[in-house]
């Protein structure tokens, strides 16, 4: 479904951010992108949707090849993911329902439909009951599982979350935690980057961890019998490095 081949990638600049950088991810897998900042994890979410390009190697997510793929197709293949920064980036003069609507709007979804994903993707996520509340009358917390109603609403194959707890309290931390699960549990890959090791070390999803841009851990290449395991997605792990 999703595999890294010797990925690198250089800015003018700030110099190397990924080097060497290889692993696949199978349909409906959970997996951690772990590391301290800086490590290359935000870099690699961006090269599965296309928002930055390898300097070398391939990227191939769905079949759409980093080397090959036109405007066109990386924005089919967008349409088809699910993406959750840290701020949320919610539209503050639009409601809850609104902003998960407007995801279908922009890509012409027929207007009959909408209403119908717009509720399953709220009650999906537990928030029917603040469909008419803005981001300001919601707590950080709601405002997340907001935007995640936001990248399910199309149904994509894989999650990708960008540091999804990062502006969260324990408790709120938690309840969208649990909620990733829940979202892996019906089938849709997650790939989720967090600095939270106390959050990694709680659960036995597999775990990918970056140092310089290299990975320098992945649970799945220690325990390989987990991961062939009926359901995939988890594996027994060593506790991931204090950064």
């Amino acid at each position: 479904m999703i595999r890294l081949h010797e990925v690198a990638k250089e800015y003018p600049r700030a110099g190397l951010a990924l080097s060497h950088i290889s692993f696949a991810v199978r349909k409906g897998e959970f997996v951690f992108l772990t590391g301290p900042s800086g490590s290359g994890k935000t870099t690699i979410l961006k090269m599965l949707y296309m928002g930055e390009r390898p300097s070398s190697g391939e990227v191939l997510v769905s079949g759409v090849s980093s080397r090959t793929a036109g405007g066109r197709q990386i924005s089919q293949l967008r349409r088809r993911l699910g993406i959750v920064f840290q701020d949320f980036r919610l539209l503050e003069d639009r409601t809850a329902e609104a902003n998960v609507r407007f995801a279908l709007e922009v890509i012409g979804v027929p207007k009959s439909v909408i209403g119908a994903k717009v509720n399953r993707a709220l009650t999906q996520v537990g928030l029917v009951s603040k469909a008419t509340s803005y981001p300001r009358e919601l707590s950080g917390g709601e405002q997340q599982r907001v935007a995640i109603a936001r990248a399910l609403v199309n149904d994509p194959f894989v999650l990708l979350a960008d540091e999804p707890t990062g502006n969260l309290d324990e408790r709120a931390t938690r309840g969208v935690f649990q909620l990733l699960r829940d979202i892996n549990a019906s089938g849709t890959a997650v790939i989720m980057a967090t600095h939270d090791l106390d959050l990694v070390r709680r659960s036995e999803y597999r775990t990918i961890e970056l140092n310089h841009g290299r990975i320098v851990f992945d649970s799945a290449e220690s325990a390989p019998s987990a991961q062939s395991a009926e359901g995939g997605g988890k594996a027994h792990m060593r506790t991931p490095t204090d950064w």
